[in-house]
């Protein structure tokens, strides 16, 4: 039978969650310490006696220097007694949540602002309008009327529905029942209910309701996990332990008897940080028992228990919990397409005005002429088209449609269907690390120990070697032991044999960590919780080569191993980054050379040493050690002074290890197209800067010919300023910052560092939190004026995927928050190629070209209405009434200029196989100021060429004026059509042929505005033709030319 030998662990250093993202950088991989983020309420010293027939070990990881959240709300403070008074609670919010963005009240209100701050919905209501004057009424009211109204309740339809379902999703959340105890007993309540001092049971697998101190768990340790997925996007558990006070009651009810009070500070964003402090009343004349609080003792809203049972005491609820504090509503998003077409909107008002005056002023200003200037501004009206807001918003759910049903970007959703084209636009992108660019996958790749090197094809010698020490160990332990005593075992590792060697790191490894075993109930399978992956990775392989880690508590860890040895000796055990560890062992000529080696694999490193401490060093350690703990000024700074002192320096360099965190599929090739699709691309982290740096090389987002250059750990101002300066001097690098550096270049150097950042082709911005990397989207689009798409795939990627103008949200190990709250949710980071190269060029080109050519049908028809007024003595008189000007945007020309969405102006393959074209998007020179006022001459040309042709071929026919001119105008805007598709489709053809075969077969059935009589004739038939040649025939040769002599970059590949 295999023994478990425990190992017992003094309490210096928790095994909890030290690696601290927070907004103002934590400096885990700068400055490796012992430190107890819980020591204030731990009775027992660290130095506390332990049995001498057990190894005893001291063991620190790099951990972290907490610095205080900037984010600090207006609330104050609160102190908070265990037996409030009811009215004391309801001085505090109310812990509903809600995401709608409307109500009854406020509803129609803001939908109608949303829908007239629109330029094209506005002109038309006053268009519409102005047909309830006399005067003003030109044709039927339901012309000007119906478009508008469609698009206006097609609009609030969808407003409706989808803040119907936000409203479904907030009752599902306030509704879900908790446990409370009162002194009458346990009660359920709402989630909405839930007050400020009420004491909470959490069972396992439970949401927690709102931010909560832990008070009690089931474990006896006081112990319990929580998952944090869905609000720091970690996978992993977190450890949270309970007020030791409350923990050492004998019964859960005896919460309700005790006189005690909690202190807990201003609610803030900083989901990293808490100082609270837990009072007990002894007597009135004797101080309180305090006990000291902090972010290990909170149970943070939205988290999820994971393990057991808990107790929680109410500190925050509604918009002072975390949780809501790091949520940002999102904006309702408009592309840059449609702000474009809205200030197109606008110069097409001035050329409508323009043209009115024209007429007027020719005419001379007679009569009436402010009665005839409204006349002709809604003559003309046709030019500022409202069908443009239908036909786009049509083409945009063809355009989802499509991405949708791509096969080879499967379970791809669009969630927001208004903004499809800025996929074409995209100029800058913000990616997440860890699930998005990696699988948050690990293992030990590399086993590195100076002389010897150990890669994942020859790990199965160390179990081997590890026997082999074992069994030297028991075979020779009198000689050792005599070795001991002289000392001799302390001489340098050349000294020592292989075996001994590989036995010591296995050791460090198998102790050093923040790993705690889990035992699910369900089928007694044991896994590894940290908040580190690397670590479960290090402690997995630890396993595989025979130490396995089957037991821990906050006191003692216990390891399975083939053997069983006890010594007397102490170890003080350590790893962390090699910039700070190099710093703290003793001499060597190879660590920086294998670090820099692991790191051009994309390996994260962790160096591994340790100390050796004789009992009297130990002792006087423990007890300088205390009296720092229990300090009142500067405890932290007191306490690392005693650790750097004694502890770190001159450590024996045992390893360094290789962890390789597996990229995502595809992720190096997708990153080199996007690099030469001309995006700049930014890493936005809450890793640390080495581990980022790895991914960066490893995933190619760094190109080999790029220089890095680091900031991290400014202190100053002037520090920062002087980093700047540098920068300005160098080249074509990748700036790789850290969290507080970034933080003082936001808070003093805003417009100097964005502005040299923004013309980086790569950023790597390492201990960001969830709110800086929204506050770095925001400062991007704001100083650039580019389009921005953030991809991520946690919680904590939230609030920067809705800041950017494309959020995409992968769907992962992390839970699907970032997947609902992005715009597109796709399942891997490659399918960003397809999804920008292909249908965000498809959705851009498209739409671009559709826009312009409504725009160009109304044009058109008003520029013929225009050249009958002027012939007909400038009368404001409408020349097509009725049923043609409404048929004329609708079945007469509306299915093939719609047809226009399934245009392709290049191959899918080409379009993939070339990136660079994608720089041409970017430029948006698809749609701009020279390309409307080409459409605007073709207008001008084409719309004078038919009204005029019309009047000099038909001067004897001239009562036919209609028909004539408005057939012409029919099949040349088929004709226009078909000139503008580049790659022909069936159902073009179709639409084409069935359109005219509908405007044919209409002219029967509309005896008042075609006679058959004449329109049977030969005369009618060629002169059409003529009339329709003369309008688009030229513009057939421009195009044969243009593509001959000077063809776009992309027919150049076709």
């Amino acid at each position: 039978m295999v023994r478990e030998p425990s190992i017992a662990l003094k309490t210096i250093m928790p095994f909890s969650d030290n690696r601290v993202k927070q907004r103002s950088s934590d400096l885990e991989d700068e400055a490796p310490l012992i430190q107890n983020q819980h020591d204030d309420w731990v009775e027992s010293s660290p130095a506390s006696p332990v049995s001498p027939r057990r190894r005893r070990n001291i063991r620190s990881s790099a951990s972290t220097t907490n610095v205080p959240s900037r984010n600090t709300t207006k609330a104050k403070s609160r102190t908070i007694s265990f037996k409030v008074a009811e009215k004391l609670k309801d001085k505090f919010p109310a812990n509903v949540v809600r995401n709608q963005k409307y109500n009854l009240i406020t509803f129609f209100p803001l939908v109608f602002y949303q829908q007239f701050h629109i330029f094209i919905n506005l002109y038309f209501l006053l268009v519409a309008l102005s047909q309830f004057i006399p005067p003003l009424k030109i044709g039927y009211i339901i012309t000007y009327l119906g478009p508008l109204c469609f698009v206006i309740l097609v609009t609030m339809g969808k407003e409706a529905y989808d803040d119907w379902k936000r409203y479904k999703r907030d009752q599902e959340n306030n509704s879900q029942k908790y446990q409370i105890m009162t002194t009458k007993g346990i009660k359920l309540v709402p989630s909405s209910k839930i007050r400020v001092g009420d004491l909470i049971i959490i069972n396992k697998d439970q949401r927690i309701p709102a931010d909560l101190i832990l008070l009690r768990t089931t474990e006896s340790s006081g112990a319990c996990f929580i998952r944090t997925d869905q609000l720091d996007g970690e996978t992993d558990w977190k450890l949270r332990l309970a007020v030791p006070y409350c923990q050492k009651l004998p019964s859960d009810e005896s919460l309700l008897d005790i006189n005690a009070e909690i202190y807990a500070d201003s609610p803030q964003k900083d989901i990293h940080n808490f100082v609270g402090n837990f009072s007990k009343a002894v007597a009135e004349d004797i101080v309180p028992q305090v006990e000291a609080l902090n972010v290990e003792n909170t149970l943070w809203m939205n988290t999820v228990l994971a393990s057991g049972t808990a107790i929680g005491f109410v500190i925050y609820t509604g918009k002072d919990t975390r949780a809501v504090m790091n949520t940002s509503h999102p904006e309702t998003k408009v592309g840059l397409l449609d702000q474009e077409i809205n200030r197109l909107s606008k110069i097409l008002f001035l050329v409508t005005l323009l043209l009115s005056l024209l007429l007027i002023a020719l005419n001379g200003f007679r009569g009436l002429w402010y009665i005839y200037l409204f006349r002709f501004l809604i003559l003309f009206s046709s030019i500022i088209p409202i069908g443009l807001r239908v036909n786009l918003d049509m083409g945009k759910t063809v355009y989802g449609y499509q991405i949708m049903n791509d096969r080879e970007i499967p379970d791809t959703i669009v969630r927001t269907s208004t903004i499809p084209e800025e996929l074409g636009r995209i100029e800058y992108l913000l990616s997440d690390k860890t699930g998005t660019l990696t699988k948050n996958d690990m293992e030990l790749k590399k086993l590195h120990m100076g002389t010897m090197a150990y890669n994942i094809d020859t790990m199965d010698e160390i179990s081997n070697q590890l026997d082999a020490a074992f069994g030297k160990q028991q075979g020779k332990d009198v000689q050792r032991t005599s070795r001991t005593a002289t000392s001799t075992i302390l001489v340098g590792k050349s000294r020592r044999d292989m075996s001994s060697r590989i036995k010591d790191i296995v050791f460090a490894l198998a102790l050093c960590h923040n790993v705690t075993p889990v035992i699910e109930s369900d089928d007694s399978e044991v896994t590894y919780q940290a908040s580190s992956p690397d670590e479960v990775a290090i402690v997995k392989w630890t396993e595989h080569v025979g130490l396995t880690l089957v037991f821990r508590d906050i006191n003692e860890m216990h390891l399975r191993t083939k053997h069983d040895k006890a010594t007397d000796e102490i170890y003080f055990y350590e790893k962390g980054a090699d910039v700070v560890m190099s710093r703290i062992v003793q001499y060597n000529d190879w660590l920086d050379e294998e670090c820099g080696n692991m790191a051009r694999e994309g390996l994260r490193t962790l160096v591994v040493a340790r100390k050796k401490l004789s009992e009297e060093v130990y002792n006087d350690f423990s007890q300088r050690y205390h009296e720092a703990k229990v300090s009142l000024s500067d405890r932290k700074a007191q306490e690392q002074a005693v650790i750097s002192t004694i502890l770190e320096n001159e450590l024996e360099l045992l390893g360094v290890t290789g962890v390789e965190d597996k990229l995502q599929d595809g992720v190096k090739t997708t990153l080199e197209l996007l690099r030469n699709a001309g995006l700049k691309i930014w890493m936005l982290t809450g890793d640390k800067i080495e581990t980022a740096t790895c991914i960066a090389i490893s995933s190619k987002l760094i190109s080999r010919n790029q220089t890095i250059h680091q900031i991290s750990k400014l202190q100053s101002i002037e520090d920062a300023h002087e980093e700047l300066i540098s920068l300005q001097t160098k080249g074509d690098f990748c700036l790789v910052i850290d969290g507080e550096s970034l933080q003082i270049y936001m808070d003093h150097y805003q417009y100097e560092f964005i502005e040299l950042a923004v013309e980086l082709p790569v950023v790597v911005a390492c201990r960001c939190s969830p709110t800086q990397k929204a506050d770095i989207t925001k400062l991007i689009k704001k100083f650039s004026n580019k389009r921005v798409c953030c991809i991520g795939d946690g919680g904590n990627d939230v609030s920067m995927i809705q800041a950017a103008d494309v959020g995409v949200g992968i769907v992962g190990k992390e839970g699907k928050q970032a997947s609902l709250a992005a715009d597109f949710s796709v399942t891997q980071f490659s399918f960003l190629t397809k999804l920008l190269l292909w249908h965000g060029r498809n959705s851009y080109k498209r739409s671009a070209k559709l826009a312009q050519f409504v725009i160009h049908r109304g044009l058109i028809i008003s520029v013929i209405q225009a050249v009958f007024s002027a012939i007909f003595y400038f009368a404001p008189i409408a020349l097509y009434q009725g049923i043609l000007i409404v048929g004329y945007s609708t079945v007469y020309t509306m299915a093939p200029v719609f047809s226009l969405v399934l245009d392709k102006d290049v191959r899918e393959d080409i379009a993939l196989q070339f990136p660079e074209l994608y720089k041409d998007l970017i430029k948006g020179r698809s749609l701009s100021l020279k390309t409307f006022f080409q459409w605007l001459m073709i207008s001008v040309y084409q719309g004078g060429a038919i009204m005029i042709m019309s009047i000099v071929l038909f001067e004897d026919e001239f009562i036919n004026i209609v028909s004539i001119s408005f057939t012409a105008l029919i099949l040349n805007e088929l004709l226009m059509v078909a000139l503008e598709i580049n790659t022909w489709h069936r159902l073009m053809v179709l639409s084409e042929i069935i359109t005219l075969a509908i405007y044919i077969v209409s002219m029967i059935f509309l005896p008042t505005y075609f006679d058959l009589t004449f329109i049977l004739t030969e005369t009618f038939v060629w002169k059409v033709l003529v009339i329709t040649a003369i309008s688009s025939l030229p513009l057939y040769i421009v195009k044969f030319l243009r593509r001959r002599y000077s063809p776009p970059s992309y027919l150049k590949l076709t």
